[in-house]
């Protein structure tokens, strides 16, 4: 297995020690995630997401939250998402 295909992967509570210069604590981490997907308001209108799922950053697993720390690093320097076509 390659070293590029392996995802940095980390806790909220890590990430957020990684990002730590960037003003990231675990709350505000916490609260990216749960705005990464649109939903609905109470009125039924829909709340576009703030675009972390579409990086693809975010990997759950149960409970469990892990963050791909370049994702969300690429995230946070406002870069696009590579899209990746299997062949």
């Amino acid at each position: 297995m390659d070293a590029k295909s392996v995802p940095n992967l980390a806790t909220v509570e890590n990430a957020a020690k990684h990002f730590a210069n960037a003003g990231q604590t675990p709350g505000a981490i916490r609260c990216n995630v749960f705005k990464a997907d649109s939903r609905l308001n109470s009125r039924g209108e829909t709340i576009e997401g703030n675009g972390l799922a579409a990086h693809g950053a975010i990997i759950r697993r149960g409970r469990r939250v892990l963050i791909d720390l370049d994702r969300y690093g690429a995230w946070l320097a406002g870069q696009t998402p590579e899209i990746k076509v299997a062949v």
